[in-house]
């Protein structure tokens, strides 16, 4: 009995870690303090993990060059309640610097998605294959209501998944030759939102803005779309079959 607790607490751990890098950490301490307190884990859990969500990890992480994105503004914003409380909302100040002003600029509300983890270049923010430096940030596209006025709600409750054309030819050339996994965010959607439509001059203004900084390196977007939207800009770029398509998201680097 004591072999399948050790086994299923480093199961716990190891998710833990995987998905937010400290909530492992924090699932230790919970077992030290429920030991010595007898309390239970349920709850000990959940408020140390909120101990360190809010107050300990934001000031640690300015020691790794990297800053908290807000929960909610007037200029920027996460999809849900998910990413600022899975620690995926860390960037340089350089790039949250550029998200504000290029927000402000525009006249958009920016929505975010997964950014970075708070401590350590190289640590990976599974499932992307960068994520891992501070730089990088997945950002949501402009949508219309079936009205056709501009909203900031989005067609996937996961800011991924929901593509504006699930048929384009990069993507079926992409599963043809055997990168199953490029398509696969459709099933990470939690939920969809279909009287939506892809607002493109919203969305290439929010681009154009972004790309106005020199210090952006590389947005990622289909290569339909950079064509539809008329965007010329050497740095957006096609990010390959062996990644995810980014018909559902601006993914933004800089230097």
């Amino acid at each position: 009995m004591r072999f399948l607790k050790l086994i299923g607490h480093i199961l716990i751990i190891t998710i833990l870690t995987a998905l937010t890098q400290i909530g492992g950490f924090v699932w230790i301490i919970t077992i030290i303090v429920s030991k010595a307190k007898n309390w239970k884990k349920r709850y000990v859990f959940p408020l140390i993990y909120l101990v360190f969500n809010i107050i300990i990890v934001p000031p640690i992480a300015s020691y790794f060059g990297r800053v908290q994105l807000p929960l909610f503004s007037n200029n920027l914003e996460p999809k849900n309640w998910f990413y600022p409380l899975a620690f995926r909302n860390y960037v340089t100040p350089e790039l949250k610097e550029i998200l504000l002003k290029s927000s402000q600029k525009s006249g958009i509300r920016i929505t975010y998605l997964d950014a970075n983890f708070p401590f350590y270049n190289g640590f990976p923010l599974l499932p992307h294959l960068s994520h891992n430096d501070g730089k990088k940030i997945d950002l949501s596209f402009m949508y219309l209501d079936k009205t056709g006025k501009a909203t900031n709600k989005k067609p996937s409750f996961s800011g991924y998944g929901a593509f504006v054309n699930s048929n384009n030819l990069i993507s079926k050339n992409c599963i043809d030759n055997g990168y199953w996994q490029y398509d696969f965010t459709k099933h990470l959607t939690f939920g969809t939102d279909n009287e939506l439509s892809f607002d493109e001059s919203s969305t290439k203004k929010l681009i154009q803005h972004l790309l106005s900084h020199s210090e952006t390196q590389k947005i990622f977007i289909e290569p339909y779309l950079k064509s539809n939207l008329n965007l010329q800009d050497s740095r957006i770029k096609f990010h390959g079959c062996q990644a995810v398509r980014h018909d559902d998201h601006i993914h933004l680097q800089i230097k």
